[in-house]
């Protein structure tokens, strides 16, 4: 059986990413690609094997089920993941087995890795993370010498692989203060746990807009997410980028197109209501396209009545209210539009294109979320 609808990713745009990501960050700080949330909606498992084909070797995640993934689709020893959120105290064990490195940001999660370690006998490979001004997660910057020397204490048992923290809206301007500010923070930490001499950790504390915006925090790390599926985390970063470098062509490539086809096609009388409630009337007889996608499959139903698809290299706007598992699209002055035609929800046809970033236009969602809400058994196709 097929599905309703899929995403393509393409595997140039993949490989440009990742090497204009190379290009920004030098060749001693390790690129970490941070695959959190399905790598975006773009499919774990499928982008994590065709990073690794173009030469990622760090992966970075939100939770232990995540890690999961990623050590199944790639269990070579060149890998290396870590896990930057959730981790139960029951699947400790299993990531000090299988190596997978995680945050430490409260005393709990610190003893029940070392009592996890002394069980299995292997060293829990952490990276403690210090609170900066993030305020979410972490332990306070006068706090970190302190555990760094009960750590010691217990060395056997743990081994430090990192220190890190966090930035607080590296995407806006607005929050420079802020980030300033947390710079200078983790900065006299890091000074103060390199004169302990105890550990030898990398060091990171950029994302996606930190690495481009603030060169200094990309250290011997950087957790960059958003880049490499072909977007800047902001319009202003964007912008940033393309004035510093003098050039007016985005460098990144979309990787991910979504694609479904018409399943059947009607007229409409004019007087009439389409799809359920009253929220589009017919003034006129209306040719309508039925599109086998709804708010199920990750199409946001505020879209409704906004939204648009391309069919035939032209652009079709929706109507009436977005069901659960279709839609209809207006083609009433469409060339010829047949059941079974291609239509593309996101990507291009031709010259015309439909961009993630488009609908934060319509409906003031952000390309992350977006993303993110594409469903996980959405297919995922490979193409060059």
């Amino acid at each position: 059986m097929t599905h309703t609808s899929y995403l393509e990713l393409s595997e140039s745009a993949i490989k440009n990413n990742i090497n204009f990501i190379r290009g920004i960050i030098g060749e001693t700080t390790v690129f970490s690609s941070v695959v959190k949330g399905n790598a975006y909606g773009h499919g774990i498992k499928t982008y994590c094997m065709l990073a690794y084909k173009y030469g990622v070797r760090h992966f970075s995640v939100s939770d232990a089920n995540e890690a999961f993934d990623v050590k199944k689709t790639l269990p070579y020893e060149d890998v290396t993941i870590m896990i930057m959120g959730m981790i139960e105290n029951s699947q400790l064990p299993w990531a000090i087995e299988n190596g997978v490195e995680f945050f430490v940001f409260e005393e709990n999660r610190l003893q029940k890795a070392i009592e996890a370690a002394k069980k299995v006998k292997r060293r829990a490979k952490i990276h403690l993370e210090i609170e900066t001004g993030m305020n979410r997660t972490g332990f306070i910057p006068k706090e970190a010498t302190k555990v760094l020397k009960y750590i010691e204490k217990h060395k056997e048992f743990v081994d430090v692989k990192g220190i890190c923290s966090h930035l607080a809206g590296a995407e806006s301007i607005s929050n420079y203060k802020r980030i300033t500010d947390q710079k200078k923070k983790f900065k006299n930490v890091t000074k103060r746990i390199k004169e302990l001499d105890l550990f030898n950790p990398t060091y990171h504390l950029a994302s996606s807009a930190a690495t481009i915006r603030y060169p200094t925090t990309r250290l011997d790390l950087v957790r960059v997410g958003i880049l490499q599926f072909g977007f800047f985390p902001t319009k202003e970063i964007l912008v940033h980028y393309l004035t510093k470098e003098k050039i007016v062509e985005n460098p990144l490539k979309r990787i991910i197109s979504w694609k479904t086809e018409v399943m059947d096609v009607k007229t409409i009388k004019a007087g009439q209501f389409i799809g359920y409630g009253t929220s589009y009337f017919t003034n006129q007889e209306t040719k309508i396209a039925i599109i086998p996608v709804g708010y199920s499959s990750g199409y946001s139903r505020s879209l409704s009545n906004k939204g648009k698809v391309l069919i035939r290299g032209q652009r079709h706007k929706i109507i009436g209210t977005i069901n659960m598992n279709m839609m209809a699209v207006d083609i009433t002055h469409a060339d010829t539009i047949e059941k079974g035609d291609e239509v593309v929800l996101i990507g291009s046809q031709g010259d015309v294109e439909i961009t993630v970033s488009s609908f934060n236009d319509s409906i003031q969602i952000i390309n992350y979320e977006l993303l993110t809400r594409l469903p996980e058994n959405l297919p995922r196709i490979i193409t060059k």
